[in-house]
């Protein structure tokens, strides 16, 4: 049986606090006839769409529903989150298509193939992606999805139909599955009976961290390139299988707004992706004008928004031969809120994002063939680039690391970068490449301009505005020694690990030499102190058998242990090949430049770490923090809320970590409470705004560096774009390091580039022992700063150590642990947990 649904157009949005109960009619194209055995929004979840906001279990069973009950529909789960909750994918085409998904898969996949003929694409269907509420409090978009998922399934509409024929839809409802779990028990907890539209209301502000994050506090939308979390490896995983032609993203924004779509801000476009890709961005954006103008919407483009970093979902599309597209919403932040455009409600949010929805698959189904030439020539075009350039290939590598070489090699690999051993040592530059810890990337393959992308150093730039970052050139981020090749002479068989894992060379009476030189030294050394053994560090480097072992090196010694010498060794044994760390047995503590009695190896202890978390503390770099500590190096964090602080008992902790925030609300008692626990010997670790806190309480002395630029032939209209470029939103600067300093032990090179994104300026210490990091005089590296900024940075300190009684309160103006991947400057956090009482 089949029926027709009346639209309900609305002409005024909810008065008196009262909510006009909207039925699906509200949101679906008027006209169309729906097939009766597709389920209902309201048949699944016993309320109307956009009624109550839905959570991720109701989600699951929507679309599982829908999938059973349509051949139009495949599903699958593509991963799982860190709360176990699963990511899905839904296929959407006509079920003529689904009998030959494969055939379309592979004929699609051809087009992205440099050395392909140009196919006659008559009958090849356009795919398009269209992700949804990756900012889990971004609601609207996993609302829009359900009606979508619906529409598709159940409409009897030819024109739908003639779509389905030709476009393959790729619909994940929610790409934040735990935010979106979360914010949705919030909102459906305080919601009103009688809608409250007060912006005060509770309803629409939420306890921190909030629902925009993952379980570790991430924001998703930034993780595309660095593809560190689960949730990002699923999505590129399905992204790189199917290469869409089209990736849209549906975000929202502030309530008083309107609506956003791309084009965004022309001149803030990255110089990489092809020109043409934003006149096609244009062309679809006439779509969704004519659209919205039909159901009454505001909107703009070409403002506030930008299509710079690659890392974001609607712009990693656009250096991979396909269109990215980003949708922002005014959020109603719960039901229904007050806004100067009037009452934004709920469901008048969904709608939106289902028109543009719907919009989309109108624009693609009629610029298919345009849309698909445009990609098949985005790769003939890279191909010819790559053929064309001077430079053949990349190596990276580093001197003793093994496993951050393995950790970019994982990335790339995500992102199906092709990579090549190396057959021998090379120099290059000065810079020695050893063929068993260096990769080549050759440029002659289908991503060469992905790789510029992630390789690129940029420092000129048409505008000084940026939305995100400017720099996240990832041989940097991973301190890793990195040259282009004129030649791949040198070039070996196709990349596979060839990482062995650690072993320990003998057994030892006497003890077992660790060097601090990998990524996961450690969680080695967490590991052998949680197990109740001993062991010590070195201040100055020393010689055994050979082999140089510098500052931070470890010693594990064998007598006074709580377990024999036969156990320690049985334990090193059973751990080690968990590691890419070699463990050399000492036979002699008699070695060439300190002998391993001496005064200048020193006793370690096991950390006890807590941060402080909460109001007013940056969620994401609390939680980038977070995941190292339980994810990287399973070492356990204690995460104490703010308020709590005062109550805590800080002695039970060696450490205590406060990460970018506004800590002035502490009272004068719990600010002398971490005074004296670091006068008895505990180590506050402290990053950028906690350090303008810091010296507001009198708790350090710092001189801060301060520019006092005037501005000038600058209008009253331009005072935002000013303001803006004078702020650092991500750039890579180089410094140079005191090596025997313990806050550098283990660091490769006696330079390091570090990410900053802080207009916190220190000057240097007039001892010169005291700035074991300072920038150098031409410092930046790649990405935007002003000039006075720049001038204002050079050869400033980013670390200060500064003794407190018998503590140490450990400064860093900028997140060493940026986005999870700035595995270059992880190292020094370590160092400055395990190594403070050396300082």
């Amino acid at each position: 049986m089949k029926f027709i649904y009346c639209i309900l157009f609305f002409t005024s949005f909810i008065c008196n606090a009262q909510q006009q109960l909207v039925t699906l009619e509200y949101f679906l194209p008027k006209n169309s006839t729906y097939n009766e055995k597709i389920p209902t929004p309201k048949s699944i979840f016993n309320f109307e769409l956009g009624e109550m906001h839905t959570d991720h279990n109701q989600v699951v069973h929507f679309m599982n529903a829908i999938a059973k009950a349509s051949d139009r529909v495949q599903i699958e789960t593509t991963g799982y989150t860190y709360e176990n909750r699963p990511l899905q994918l839904l296929t959407i085409s006509s079920p003529k298509n689904l009998a030959k998904i494969d055939e379309i898969h592979k004929r699609h996949l051809a087009l992205t193939e440099s050395n392909a003929s140009v196919q006659d694409v008559s009958d090849l269907p356009i795919v398009v992606y269209l992700g949804y509420s990756i900012h889990g409090n971004e609601s609207s978009g996993t609302g829009a999805a359900i009606a979508l998922a619906y529409y598709l399934a159940a409409s009897e509409s030819p024109e739908l139909e003639k779509i389905l024929d030709n476009t393959v839809i790729l619909l994940d409802p929610s790409l934040n599955p735990d935010g979106l779990h979360r914010f949705s028990t919030w909102v459906n907890s305080h919601k009103s009976k009688n809608l409250v539209t007060d912006p005060n209301d509770r309803e629409f502000n939420e306890t921190w961290p909030g629902g925009r994050f993952n379980h570790y506090w991430f924001d998703m939308n930034r993780d595309w390139l660095p593809v560190q979390l689960p949730e990002s490896q699923a999505r590129i995983r399905t992204y790189r299988k199917w290469m869409p032609n089209v990736l849209c993203d549906f975000h929202e924004m502030g309530t008083n707004s309107t609506y956003f779509f791309q084009p965004g801000v022309q001149s803030r476009t990255n110089p990489l992706t092809p020109e043409l890709n934003q006149k096609l961005t244009e062309k679809i954006a006439g779509y969704h004008a004519k659209a919205l103008d039909k159901i009454g919407s505001f909107y703009f483009v070409e403002d506030g928004f930008d299509d710079f970093y690659y890392g974001k979902g609607s712009t990693y599309p656009d250096i991979n031969g396909g269109i990215g597209i980003l949708f922002e919403q005014a959020s109603s932040r719960g039901h229904a809120q007050q806004s100067v455009n009037g009452v934004i409600t709920f469901p008048f949010t969904i709608r939106n994002q289902f028109t543009t929805s719907l919009s989309t698959l109108q624009a693609t189904y009629e610029m298919r063939k345009e849309l698909l030439k445009y990609q098949h020539d985005f790769f003939v075009n890279s191909s010819i680039e790559s053929k064309n350039n001077k430079i053949k290939g990349y190596v990276f590598g580093d001197e003793k690391d093994a496993t951050k070489v393995k950790e970019l090699t994982k990335i790339l690999s995500q992102h199906k970068i092709e990579m090549l051993h190396l057959k021998e040592d090379i120099t290059i530059n000065k810079k020695k490449f050893s063929k068993d810890l260096s990769v080549i990337i050759p440029m002659e393959q289908k991503n060469s301009k992905l790789i510029h992308a992630i390789f690129d150093r940029q420092t000129k730039f048409k505008d000084s505005l940026f939305y995100d970052i400017s720099a996240w050139n990832f041989d940097l981020a991973f301190n890793l020694n990195f040259e282009g090749m004129n030649s791949l002479s040198q070039a070996g068989a196709r990349y596979e690990s060839p990482f062995k894992s650690g072993m320990v060379n003998q057994k030892s009476d006497v003890g077992y030499l660790i060097e601090w030189t990998d990524y996961n030294s450690p969680k080695l050394l967490y590991q052998l102190l949680a197990k109740g053994l001993r062991v010590k560090t070195t201040k100055k480097p020393f010689v055994h058998n050979g082999k140089t072992f510098s500052y931070g090196s470890l010693l594990l010694p064998i007598q006074n242990q709580t377990l024999s010498s036969d156990e320690i060794h049985a334990y090193l044994n059973k751990i080690i090949p968990n590691y890419a760390i070699a463990i050399t047995a000492v036979e002699t503590g008699f070695t060439d430049g300190a002998n391993l009695g001496n005064p200048n190896l020193v006793n370690l202890t096991m950390p006890k770490v807590a941060m402080v978390v909460g109001r007013n503390v940056d969620p994401s770099d609390a939680g980038e923090l977070w995941h190292l500590f339980d994810q990287k190096a399973a070492i356990p964090l204690t995460k104490i809320d703010v308020e709590q602080l005062q109550k805590v008992n800080l002695s039970a902790y060696t450490t205590l970590i406060m990460v970018n925030g506004n800590y002035a609300g502490l009272s004068p008692a719990t600010i002398t409470k971490i005074e004296q626990w670091t006068q008895n010997g505990g180590t506050l670790i402290a990053y950028q705004d906690a350090i303008k806190w810091l010296n507001d309480a009198k708790l350090i002395e710092l001189t801060l560096k301060t520019n006092k630029s005037e501005a000038k032939a600058i209008t009253f209209e331009q005072t935002s774009d000013y303001k803006g470029a004078q702020e650092i939103g991500g750039a890579i600067f180089e410094t140079k390091l005191d090596l025997s300093h313990p806050i550098n032990y283990g660091m490769p090179r006696n330079t390091m580039p570090i990410f900053r994104n802080s207009s916190i300026f220190i000057e240097p210490n007039k001892n010169s022992f005291n700035n074991p990091i300072q920038y150098t005089k031409n410092p930046l590296l790649s990405g935007y700063i002003s000039k006075p900024k720049l001038e204002l940075l050079k050869e400033t300190v980013p670390f200060q150590a500064i003794r407190k009684g018998e503590g140490n309160i450990l400064i860093f103006t900028d997140n060493t642990n940026f986005r999870a991947f700035w595995l270059g400057t992880e190292k020094l956090f370590w160092n400055a947990v395990f190594f403070s009482k050396l300082m």
